[in-house]
């Protein structure tokens, strides 16, 4: 008989927790190219993503596969080194698998942060805007089918998907280092073409600042377990007719490498004073 999703998360816990002390308080996902900050970490243990049950295996360049646990000052810290996309072929639950096991390990925050293409002319490649809000456009929600109770309710609130608390907190982090990022709505589309022209207009029309390919599923399954989101886009290039030149991953893969260091700085400041600015505002019984 096939295992539950919430057994194949539990699954996946137990050999983590046998191999690591360590509890960890914040959720760290790294987009593409955006590895950086996992070098940071102190105390650290590293797993592949083919070692842990049920993980799927990484097929897109800039994106290692690897968990590494560790700290970040007092930090306990878990941090996925590369994400399952959608258009890999994955299902859903397969994509936002690593993210429920995060929560499960006791994560009540995650930052997740994103390669995306600039729609709003004030953003230009090597940008860092904080998501504000998301469209999904992906053509499929990650709750859809049955609820697990243990993970949170059938119907999650998605008001305020991205903490005003972590904004307010990363905003105040940025201008201590003298950066002023931009905040804004992200699309998520399904790809992986890139956007249209047409498409991008169309984007900017439904109020869209940046678009990508990822983000909104683990944001939204977050939720759904009563984690704070925050969620942190590298503008990697400008979208499609917005630019001069066709789009290709290796320029997104080197833009991102350029803001990685920036990138890495701003979450090493930050995710330490993550827990301790008072009480979480994530709502619901809390990952189990």
């Amino acid at each position: 008989m096939t295992p539950s999703l919430y057994e194949r998360v539990q699954e996946a816990v137990r050999f983590i927790r046998a191999r690591s002390a360590i509890s960890p308080e914040v959720g760290l996902v790294l987009g593409s190219g955006l590895g950086a900050v996992a070098e940071r970490l102190t105390d650290v243990l590293v797993l592949d993503y083919g070692d842990i049950p049920h993980f799927p295996p990484v097929t897109v360049a800039g994106h290692p596969g690897r968990l590494w646990l560790g700290r970040l000052g007092a930090t306990a810290v878990a941090v996925l080194q590369g994400r399952f996309h959608y258009y890999e072929g994955y299902s859903m639950e397969e994509v936002t698998f690593p993210v429920r096991v995060l929560g499960a390990l006791g994560a009540r925050e995650l930052i997740v942060t994103n390669a995306a293409g600039g729609i709003n002319l004030r953003l230009r490649p090597g940008s860092l805007m904080l998501i504000a809000d998301h469209l999904n456009l992906m053509g499929v929600n990650p709750l859809r089918g049955p609820n697990e109770e243990r993970f949170g309710p059938r119907f999650p609130d998605m008001t305020a998907v991205y903490s005003p608390r972590l904004r307010a907190l990363a905003r105040e982090v940025a201008r201590e280092m003298g950066l002023t990022p931009e905040e804004g709505v992200y699309a998520a589309v399904s790809g992986p073409s890139y956007e249209t022209p047409a498409e991008v207009r169309m984007l900017r029309q439904l109020g869209a600042d940046a678009v990508g390919m990822s983000t909104v599923p683990e944001a939204i399954v977050a939720r759904h377990m009563g984690m704070e989101v925050l969620g942190i886009s590298v503008i990697a290039n400008m979208a499609a007719g917005i630019a001069d030149r066709p789009l290709r991953h290796e320029d997104v893969l080197e833009a991102a490498a350029r803001a990685a260091e920036l990138l890495a700085e701003w979450l090493a400041r930050l995710i330490p004073r993550v827990r301790a600015h008072g009480i979480s505002e994530s709502s619901g019984e809390g990952p189990v």
